[in-house]
């Protein structure tokens, strides 16, 4: 408790200090900072938390568990890829995770990271570019 001037105790007001984070907000359909609110919660699937984007104030719930091993995942080791170990891209050919790509137009050469399902019942891939970063691509039209 702080003293005034006039002697009276007054009690501090406790501020919390926010935690960030940056993760993908489907509701703007790209990556944001989202704040943590409130404590993580444990359940069977692992430690899960709310978080609020900071742009939309739309809430999600988040796996910290599975944001973590990402997170490993994407720190253990930088592997060059070049155009001599790529397939050229073609939105009619199928792709797998870890298939290296090339993409034509962009003149990049990037790694299929995972496989999607577009809100039209489609197939898409997400691939990280090493010029252009992170791209969805279909595949299978």
């Amino acid at each position: 408790m702080a003293e005034t001037a006039t002697g009276e105790k007054k009690e501090k007001k406790r501020t919390r200090k926010a935690k960030y984070i940056t993760i993908y907000s489907p509701f703007l359909m790209r990556e944001t900072k989202h704040e943590l609110i409130g404590e993580p919660m444990e359940t069977e699937n692992g430690r899960q938390q709310w978080a609020r984007c900071t742009v939309s104030h739309h809430s999600q719930l988040i796996n910290l568990d599975a944001l973590q091993a990402q997170q490993e995942r994407n720190n253990i080791a930088i592997i060059r890829i070049s155009r001599e170990d790529s397939r050229q891209y073609s939105p009619k050919d199928e792709y797998q995770v870890g298939d290296v790509i090339y993409h034509k137009t962009w003149d990049d050469v990037g790694i299929v990271r995972s496989k999607e399902i577009t809100t039209s019942g489609g197939n898409a891939i997400v691939v990280l570019f090493e010029k252009n970063k992170e791209k969805r691509l279909v595949e299978r039209l």
